[in-house]
């Protein structure tokens, strides 16, 4: 196998090419398009079976070095070593848990900030830094990230205090839990920066995709020494990491002799940007064994309607749910599928759709495609709070807002299919995280969203408390920092100034 380039899916010739460091070091390209490698390797049948007892760093550097063909093979090794370390993941990176015959779910919450945002930005991080090293470049790192809740912590946590690298995180003021928003705001670190946004997510991203075309703000980074970068899945040196766990998953459940390797599963995949069920994706065309991938929304299920009717309309009623996570119109990602499916001038037209009408509809052979690998299903706030009580009832297990709404799309998609193949649930954080929803669903008890909440349901579940979250009692606040949509730009401007 040769090297790997990457192209913006917005370049209709194909005519710019980027190694991985710089494209994990852009983020973004310059014409608003996402950058994708210009092939989607394949892993046989001899090295799946070869990952079995592998360690979960081991796969990862295995399947990293596939996509960062600049990089020195040994630097990723330690790199993916030193991410999905013990200090870091003190119970194991990743854990496969039975819940009943048919349905596994797949957690992965135990790092840091307990979200499964960590399993790619404890290892980004080191990825830019090496980057610096591999491209010859002198300036340093403002990364710009817009959060729905986990990405923020996730992003402030793996880049503080590395050297040459700041953050800075906007996050919608009323659009994340109270516990995300105190793991925002008392983040230690010297190179960090938090900002809350008066908007809903989408409003946050579109924000930072302005500032980061913005020829101004361009032009006084460059005047200071430093260039933008991005810690969100529109980076792939973010989305990369996350394909690893699908493939780690299936190998655990053949060791448990769940499955016998070879064996196709199906996954459902909480999502609103696209990036997490994307990675899925990405691992079926790379050879990993699964059959279709179900696309789980909350009551903001403009995925959902896309995949059943190739028809993606953002001019709809914004929900602020209880999953908070997932409250997105704008699924970013989804422009990386539709590349992957089509071509780059099909995908561009339909992003100047969106971007001019907020309407873009599918060719009837880009939704059949669409439809060979994917499932779009969705749950309401009812059913949400009503899936937490019944799985926590029948199985002892907890689970938090957003891993509901997979549950039971995952029930529904099961329900409806009569399918014979184990399915994989993906659970994406902490109940911990989400106290007063999950508690309420529990106990049926209107309380205050109050991080004491935490005992509470610690004494309801038994469940044991992340020590991240449990320490966040003790910690000072450090940023309350709060703007409207228009104050973004000037907020850069300020940072970089500094």
């Amino acid at each position: 196998m040769g090297n790997i380039n990457y192209i913006s899916t917005r370049d209709i010739k194909q005519s710019h090419k980027f190694t991985s460091a710089q494209v994990i070091k852009q983020g973004i390209a310059d014409d608003g398009g996402l950058f994708m490698p210009s092939e989607i390797v394949k892993i046989d049948e001899k090295t799946l079976a070869g990952f079995v007892n592998k360690s979960y760093d081991e796969v990862a550097a295995y399947i990293l070095s596939l996509y960062l063909t600049d990089y020195n093979k040994s630097d990723i090794a330690d790199i993916a070593k030193q991410a999905y370390s013990m200090g870091n993941f003190p119970d194991g990176a990743v854990k496969v848990a039975k819940i009943n015959d048919k349905i596994n779910v797949l957690e992965l919450y135990h790092g840091p900030t307990a979200a499964f945002k960590d399993m790619a930005l404890q290892i980004m991080p080191l990825l830019l830094r090496k980057a610096f090293d591999i491209t010859g470049e002198k300036r340093r790192a403002l990364i710009l990230v817009a959060t729905s809740g986990d990405t923020g912590k996730a992003a402030l946590e793996g880049t503080k205090d590395i050297d040459r690298i700041s953050t800075l995180v906007f996050y919608p003021k009323y659009g994340v839990s109270r516990i995300q928003e105190l793991q925002m705001n008392t983040q230690d670190g010297s190179n960090v920066d938090v900002c809350s946004v008066i908007g809903n997510f989408d409003d946050c991203q579109t924000g930072v995709k302005k500032i980061f075309s913005d020829p101004e703000i361009k032009v006084l980074a460059e005047k200071n020494g430093i260039f933008l970068s991005s810690a969100n899945s529109i980076n792939f040196g973010r989305l990369i990491p996350q394909v690893v766990y699908y493939f780690y998953a299936y190998i655990k459940m053949a060791e448990t002799g769940e499955i016998k390797l070879g064996d196709k599963i199906d996954v459902t995949v909480p999502t609103g940007n696209f990036g997490n069920i994307l990675a899925g994706y990405i691992a079926k065309k790379m050879g990993l064994h699964i059959d279709k991938l179900i696309c789980a929304s909350n009551m903001n299920n403009i995925l959902t309607d896309f995949l059943r009717t190739g028809i993606y309309d953002m001019n709809r009623k914004f929900f602020t749910t209880m999953s908070p996570s997932m409250d997105i119109l704008i699924s970013s990602n989804l422009e990386r599928l539709l590349y992957l499916l089509s071509n780059p001038e099909e995908n561009a037209k339909y992003m100047a759709d969106l971007k001019q009408t907020g309407i873009y509809v599918v060719s009837d052979d880009l939704k059949r495609k669409l439809n060979e690998d994917f499932i779009g299903l969705s749950c309401d706030e009812n059913s949400t709070d009503a899936t937490i009580k019944k799985v926590f009832g029948e199985y002892k297990y907890l689970i938090d807002t957003h891993t509901a709404v997979a549950f039971n799309c995952a029930e529904q998609y099961l329900s409806e299919s009569k399918s014979d193949k184990k399915m994989l649930v993906v659970s994406t954080a902490s109940a911990y995280k989400f106290l007063k929803d999950v508690y309420s669903s529990l106990t049926g008890k209107d309380e205050v969203e109050s991080l004491s909440l935490r005992l509470k349901l610690h004494d309801y579940t038994g469940v044991k408390i992340p020590k991240a979250l449990d320490e966040l009692a003790v910690k000072p606040v450090r940023f309350n920092n709060t703007v409207d949509i228009d104050g973004m730009r000037d907020y850069v401007m300020k940072e970089l100034e500094k």
